[in-house]
């Protein structure tokens, strides 16, 4: 009988010792732990292990703020397009949209439809004493202009009372900024589309008091948006009885295809029925790209962070071939010392992705206050409006993406674990020994 055999079997016979123990048991936890507190001699395997750890938890950490960040991009973004146009766009095809009305009628009686809104859009020239830029107007009455929140609470000078008995306009605030106005003040508008005269169509030219400057969050909107009653919109642009489109409101946007079939169902064989995903379909396909591929890109910081893992655990196993040897004489299995070396690997990634998931929630929870702490250290502007179109930094945490981070990255620091643990495990007592 052999050293690790009379060993093995007396201390199965008192049932304690390292081959009387159940998995993953105190006896096995306490070594994996003495094995992470690395002595002076195994100083560089424990600065591997640190490293693996840091990246572990900078992978984490970056990839939940990113994707949050590209979360909260899209729903500030869908939010604002979706606040100020409708879901659905009814248009006429082939004669002049003179019966919106009748139409509005029978479309607001569909199911979900929330509001029906007649409008008139018209690209002009606006221009003050100082400065001229290009504009788009849209023709809206102030009912309408109600059921847009959007436009109607974020008001910061001036009122949108009485916005119809008025021959007046509301205006972006980064217009009213670069045209150098406010509210109370008087630009011009000048429409190519005017008179037709024997030289010609003229072009048409009219000063209109500004009663509102709006601010919707969204650079483009604010830069170039003109609300015009509809009636005023309707002379303007010799629209005589006629809208443009009728742009409708329904209360589930994500469904909006059951809402396309049933309008144009009530409209009549001459409506034309559009809907916001095919108006924004080719930004919203760059944005979930874009997500898609950013996601796979720092899924490889984990994935690096995890080799490193297995290079300081095959190291460390080198290193303790002697502990590992006396472990087998005393009677330890090999199914404990493989799970010794797997706690000891596994708890390098499983405490770097918990402290990773506490710094990237904390981060997104404070992104602002960083991007404009950054904006101040660097003297330099960190996330421009005028190309990213929101005015601050978005971060929306999803749960269930959050979640699937952690897993994946617990799952990958546990399965680099399992071959520089199987090898600790398939190593001859009597080897090691020899060449300790």
């Amino acid at each position: 009988m052999t050293l690790s055999d009379g060993g093995g079997a007396a201390a199965s016979k008192r049932g304690a010792g390292p081959s009387g123990t159940r998995a993953f048991s105190p006896f096995e936890w306490m070594l994996a732990g003495r094995y992470l507190r690395a002595r002076r001699k195994e100083g560089f395997i424990s600065v591997i292990a640190g490293f693996s750890f840091v990246g572990i938890m900078l992978g984490v950490a970056t990839l939940i703020i990113v994707m949050a960040v590209m979360n909260g991009f899209r729903k500030d973004l869908f939010s604002k397009i979706l606040g100020l146009n409708g879901h659905v766009i009814v248009m006429k095809v082939g004669e002049p949209f003179s019966d919106y009305a009748d139409v509005r009628r029978r479309v607001e009686r569909v199911p979900g439809v929330q509001a029906a809104i007649p409008l008139i859009e018209g690209q002009v020239m606006v221009s003050s004493a100082v400065q001229a830029t290009g504009g788009l107007v849209r023709g809206i009455d102030e009912a309408s202009l109600r059921k847009l929140p959007l436009v109607w609470d974020n008001v910061r000078a001036g009122s949108l009372e009485a916005f119809d008995t008025q021959r007046t306009i509301a205006i972006g605030q980064r217009l009213a900024n670069q045209l150098r106005v406010t509210a109370g003040d008087t630009i011009t508008l000048v429409s190519p589309r005017g008179a037709t005269t024997p030289f010609g169509t003229a072009p048409r030219s009219k000063p209109y008091t500004i009663s509102a400057v709006f601010e919707l969050g969204m650079s483009e909107y604010d830069r170039m948006m003109v609300f015009m009653p509809l009636s005023e919109a309707q002379r303007y642009f010799s629209k005589g009885d006629q809208v443009d489109v009728l742009e409708v409101v329904v209360d589930n946007p994500e469904n909006v295809d059951r809402f396309s079939e049933e309008i144009r169902r009530v409209g009549g064989p001459t409506i034309q029925v559009n809907d916001w995903r095919h108006r924004n379909e080719t930004f919203f396909t760059v944005l979930e790209v874009e997500r898609n591929v950013m996601f796979i890109i720092l899924s490889l910081i984990v994935l690096v962070a995890a080799l490193n893992i297995i290079s300081g655990l095959m190291m460390l196993v080198k290193d303790k071939g002697r502990d590992i040897a006396i472990l087998r004489t005393m009677g330890a299995t090999k199914g404990a010392i493989m799970r010794i070396f797997l706690i000891t690997g596994a708890s390098i990634g499983v405490v770097g992705t918990i402290a990773g998931f506490i710094l990237g929630v904390v981060f997104c929870w404070n992104i602002e206050a960083v991007r404009q702490f950054v904006a101040w250290l660097t003297n330099t502007q960190v996330f421009d409006p005028t190309v990213y179109y929101l005015n601050k930094l978005p971060a929306d945490i999803d749960l269930k993406e959050t979640a699937t981070i952690v897993i994946m990255a617990m799952v990958i620091s546990v399965l680099a674990t399992l071959y520089p643990s199987w090898r600790a495990s398939k190593l001859d007592p009597v080897e090691a020994l020899r060449y300790e």
